[in-house]
């Protein structure tokens, strides 16, 4: 597994059009067309989309979150840097924690100073500024990857929401 199959396996989880193709799910990630389809093929050996590879099984992949994201992809805040709030800095969680310090994705058009996470791919920024569910369930995952227990308690029922 690779840190873009989880990026492009919520996206598909948001995609409303049944019959979504593999350049649309590209175009709105920032990722190439190939990126996608060497990743679903990741995800079906892993046992996380069907044999079509247009279905994710979602109690697969919230057990993966649930137990196994923290590890396979960890993350330390890095330094202050302009952009785009993630984890407990996003809107939503921002209501239920406060903290002293903000975390962010860096961007150069993000408009808050925070600690670098950084995005599990390099397009996450751009795709999350064209799909607020998406923003949220990433931001989600970082509350996983570096978040407290309280915090990724909600986290996780946020998860379990969008995803179950």
């Amino acid at each position: 597994m690779r840190p873009q199959d989880i990026v492009i396996l919520l996206k598909m989880l948001t995609i409303q059009d049944a019959g979504w193709q593999y350049r649309g799910l590209a175009a709105s990630l920032f990722i190439s067309i190939s990126e996608v389809s060497d990743s679903l093929v990741r995800s079906h050996v892993a046992g996380l989309v069907d044999e079509s590879k247009r279905h994710v099984h979602r109690q697969s992949l919230m057990e993966f979150l649930e137990y196994g994201i923290r590890y396979v992809f960890p993350q330390v805040p890095g330094s202050m840097v302009n952009g785009i709030p993630t984890a407990h800095s996003h809107a939503f969680y921002k209501q239920h924690f406060s903290s002293e310090f903000n975390y962010v994705w860096p961007d150069e058009d993000g408009n808050v100073r925070g600690l670098a996470i950084q995005p599990l791919h390099k397009g996450v920024p751009k795709a999350c500024g064209q799909d607020e569910l998406l923003y949220k369930l990433l931001a989600s995952i970082d509350v996983l990857r570096v978040g407290r227990a309280r915090e990724k308690e909600l986290a996780l029922k946020q998860l379990k929401k969008a995803i179950l």
